[in-house]
């Protein structure tokens, strides 16, 4: 059975699996180059839990899925790839459902001490009953030695960083571990999608992360069309592209801004962000909308977008001054001694733990779902993909400088190459159906997977974030360094907590 996706390379192969065969398949998957992804579960009918495993096997291949209907515990595939660890996690918290064998029997969306009379991501649950609460002490690893400090951060942060728990346990200032608390504020994003129409929920899917709104709303937008058998048209796939492209751009600004920032590069900092403005500005002069909100909607977008020769214009002058800016900052060596060996993140690591995004192609890992499986207008448009091997802060922070390069180069062919037409064609999902929709997005890959109701309104949807993934792999790039690299090597990874609790 093949289910909906909106790929130009293929669709989904969708195929039942029992539970304790789930261990031998994804060891299967690996062994034959291929990846895990996420996995979610969602219920068909109240009180009956399916659970969905999604893996890659490659460029250009369809999408792997199963469909697991669970009658008691589950076998954990942790321990096969452990990437899928918190995925496990957070299917106990909300769906109620036990993994055997797993390596990390705690919660973690929900903290210690939070109950519920039903999971809360079964449609039974009313959705106006908070969940109980007693305060319980959160389980932490075992401190042997009295020299050994315990050190915990947050969940207020300075400036504007977003809420977190970071515990460390250090001596000096050697830090032995590193566990993050996350989901403070988690907002339940998947379940508000629940009985949405497709139209409103797409305005859902541009505030699940604001740094990201192109991303989640294109990813949805597309699931949907999958699950519609709608066509885009032309000019509005090339439109999506030039929008995720803008996205990308002040992203990376921002983030060599915020990173100069951590090194104490004052002028590199003020420099980064001036650029970054100037991005959103060109931004809300072309949309009406510094992020970007307020286009995409299923079927391709809301309104057509004029391009004008004063967007080649300011896109030019941006990308002069960008070009300047980079080599300025490769050529600081107090910059670059703060990042060179900062933060290393390991190959091998990388693909067990679910990096994505510049984050793997800094570690050695060739993957971008721009190329390896197109969609929008990106299978007609010139993509350089950057990797690098180090896999410390300096390779990070090289991907994204490249990938500013890139995005400059696909802008300037996506103006050139404008087709006319339409934007929005007709995209009604039947009833019962379901779709997958992707991006790539500044951060790495996510992933939307959308269910239909009987009602024609949504049912599930489930968000493969791609912080959800880089937040799991950050502490392996900090325990064993020390306390001076740290509020580096995490700006270099570029995370938000939205993106992660959601």
């Amino acid at each position: 059975m093949t289910i909906a996706a909106s790929a130009v390379t293929g669709g989904v192969d969708l195929a039942p699996m029992e539970p304790q065969d789930l261990p031998g398949a994804v060891e299967a998957v690996i062994a034959g180059g291929g990846r895990m992804q996420m996995a979610y579960g969602w219920y068909p009918q109240p009180g009956r839990l399916e659970l969905r495993y999604l893996a890659s096997r490659g460029a250009g291949l369809p999408f792997t899925a199963w469909r697991c209907m669970p009658t008691g515990p589950v076998p954990s595939v942790a321990l096969v790839s452990p990437l899928m660890g918190w995925y496990e996690r957070e299917i106990a918290d909300l769906c109620g459902q036990d993994f055997t064998g797993h390596p990390e029997r705690r919660p973690l969306v929900l903290h210690a001490g939070a109950t519920a009379s039903l999971p809360p991501l079964d449609p039974a649950y009313p959705p106006s009953t908070p969940l109980a609460f007693q305060p319980t002490a959160s389980l932490m690893p075992e401190v042997e030695s009295p020299d050994v400090q315990r050190l915990p951060f947050g969940p207020v942060r300075a400036d504007v960083v977003e809420s977190a728990e970071l515990i460390f346990l250090y001596v000096g200032e050697h830090i032995l571990h590193l566990h993050p608390q996350l989901f403070f504020k988690h907002r339940g994003m998947e379940k508000r999608f629940e009985g949405r129409s497709p139209t409103h929920a797409a305005v859902l899917a541009e505030r699940v992360s604001g740094v990201g709104s192109v991303a989640h709303a294109l990813a949805f937008c597309q699931a949907v069309e999958a699950a519609a058998g709608c066509e885009v048209p032309a000019r509005a796939r090339m439109l999506r592209v030039v929008l995720a492209e803008l996205e990308r751009l002040y992203n990376h600004l921002h983030y060599l801004g915020h990173l100069a920032h951590t090194t104490t590069l004052k002028v590199g900092e003020a420099e980064g962000k001036r650029l970054e403005e100037q991005a959103k500005q060109i931004n809300g002069r072309l949309t009406g909308s510094r992020f970007l909100r307020g286009l995409l909607t299923p079927g391709g977008l809301r309104r057509n977008v004029e391009i004008g020769s004063w967007l080649g214009e300011a896109l030019d002058r941006l990308a002069g001054e960008t070009a300047v800016y980079a080599r300025m900052l490769e050529n600081t060596n107090s910059h670059l001694d703060r990042l060179m060996t900062t933060g290393r993140l390991s190959r091998q690591v990388a693909f067990d733990q679910g990096a994505t995004g510049p984050v793997e192609r800094a570690s050695g890992l060739d993957r971008d779902l721009r190329r390896d499986h197109p969609y929008a207008a990106y299978a007609e448009v010139p993509l350089a993909v950057a990797v690098r091997e180090a896999g410390d802060a300096h390779a990070r922070a090289q991907v994204r400088m490249a990938e500013i390069e890139a995005s400059f180069a696909i802008l300037r062919h996506c103006l050139g190459a404008m087709p006319g037409g339409p934007v929005r064609a007709e995209c009604s999902p039947p009833a019962g159906s379901e779709g997958l929709g992707w991006t790539e997005s500044p951060r790495g890959t996510l992933y939307y997977a959308v269910h239909v109701g009987g009602d024609g309104r949504i049912a599930r949807v489930k968000i493969k974030s791609p912080s959800f993934s880089n937040w799991r792999v950050f502490p392996f790039t900090v325990h064993d360094s020390n306390m001076m690299d740290y509020a580096i090597n995490e700006a270099s990874f570029g995370l938000t907590v939205a993106g992660c609790d959601r």
